[in-house]
């Protein structure tokens, strides 16, 4: 009995604890009916204390039966929460599979693109590759080319005469090349040709031998000897240009004399490392130019080469008008003598067509009527008196 009594107690705790959480669950779903709790645990107490054992096998197998339909209830719950939880889920599912489909088809896009950028990319890639080795090439070449003295001037030459072309001057007529200076015996390389039989002188140098080197140079050191030597070789070249007597007003030239750098990395450099050469060459009357600032210069002389012909033809055209001021006044002397002949011509012939006319058809007139007085006439016809 006690071993039963045990078990009935254990199954209804069992029942309480089962009981209970139906309870919580049922404050979360109300749809499940409450428990009878209270009933059945009185029920049972009051079968142990009775030891009634027909009302305590009854309370076991009500409660047994309670706990089986909730259960059951649970699970019919359950299942209609895992039915629509397993829908919503495939609702979820196939939205994602949706949504990874076309995260797919963009991932194959953008895939497909930029496998063709990468590919257009290494085209242009090997293409300026390429174009970089034909430029690293013709810069070798240039640079071995100008490795030679007289390859630079022909170069510096070249440089000046499309300035020269670009600034609209033509060879014979604005300048003259390699034109040998009277007496001094210099030949500059240019010689501009100026209003009045003035002229302007212009070499052309390009010390570049030391310039390479420095910008070869691996070293502080290096850099800084070559960039000494460099300038170096400027002043020498501007000691050329003072020797040669280019600057001569006596023979004809104006007062300073042109130095052309024909590379504007070149000029600038030396701007930037050494002003002093610049105001030394001012000193001796010899002004730098690099491409742009000759072409300024060649445009000054250009205007100033205008502004000295508009000058000259304006004299030319104030002398012609005064001569034809002069031969105007004659013509016009000329035309009211014309017209007072004209005039008293024109007065003759009035008189002659008026007065005089009149004055002989009077008399005509009066001829007339003695020639008929003396003839008469027969039935209306003249005799024929001088008839043979």
């Amino acid at each position: 009995m006690e071993v039963l009594l045990a078990v009935v107690a254990a199954a209804a705790l069992v029942g309480v604890i089962v009981l209970a959480a139906a309870l919580a669950r049922a404050a979360r779903e109300p749809a499940v009916a409450p428990v009878p709790i209270e009933s059945v645990v009185r029920e049972a107490v009051a079968a142990r204390s009775s030891a009634d054992q027909a009302v305590l096998a009854g309370a076991v197998d009500r409660l047994v039966r309670m706990n089986q339909e909730m259960l059951d209830g649970q699970r019919r719950l359950g299942a209609q929460e895992l039915a629509g939880t397993r829908e919503r889920m495939d609702l979820q599912v196939g939205d994602v599979r949706t949504e990874l489909a076309r995260l797919t088809g963009v991932l194959h896009e953008v895939e497909r693109e930029r496998r063709e950028h990468v590919g257009a990319l290494s085209g242009q890639l090997r293409e300026a590759g390429r174009q970089t080795q034909v430029l690293a090439e013709t810069t070798q070449s240039l640079r071995e080319a100008l490795s030679s003295t007289t390859a630079r001037g022909q170069w510096g030459e070249r440089m000046a005469e499309d300035v020269l072309r670009l600034a609209g001057f033509v060879d014979g007529v604005n300048y003259r090349r390699h034109q040998p200076m009277p007496g001094s015996g210099g030949i500059p390389d240019y010689t501009f040709l100026l209003p009045q039989g003035l002229s302007l002188h212009m070499d052309v140098k390009f010390p570049l031998n030391n310039y390479l080197r420095l910008l070869d140079a691996s070293t502080d050191g290096e850099r800084d000897r070559y960039r000494k030597e460099f300038l170096k070789d400027v002043r020498l070249r501007l000691k050329e240009v003072t020797r040669r007597a280019y600057v001569d007003p006596a023979g004809g030239t104006i007062d300073c004399v042109l130095l052309f750098i024909p590379n504007e990395q070149v000029y600038a450099f030396i701007q930037e490392q050494d002003r002093s050469i610049l105001d030394d060459a001012l000193r001796d009357k010899v002004v730098f130019c690099s491409p742009l600032t000759l072409f300024a210069v060649l445009a000054v002389i250009r205007q100033a080469v205008d502004n000295f012909q508009l000058s000259r033809t304006s004299h030319q055209i104030l002398e012609l008008l005064q001569g034809f001021e002069k031969q105007w006044d004659r013509f016009v002397d000329q035309m009211d003598k014309v017209g007072r002949n004209l005039k008293t011509a024109s007065n003759a012939f009035e008189e002659l067509e008026g007065t005089r006319r009149r004055g002989v058809d009077r008399e005509l007139e009066k001829i007339d009527a003695v020639r008929r007085d003396q003839v008469p006439e027969t039935d209306g016809v003249l005799p024929l008196a001088l008839e043979a």
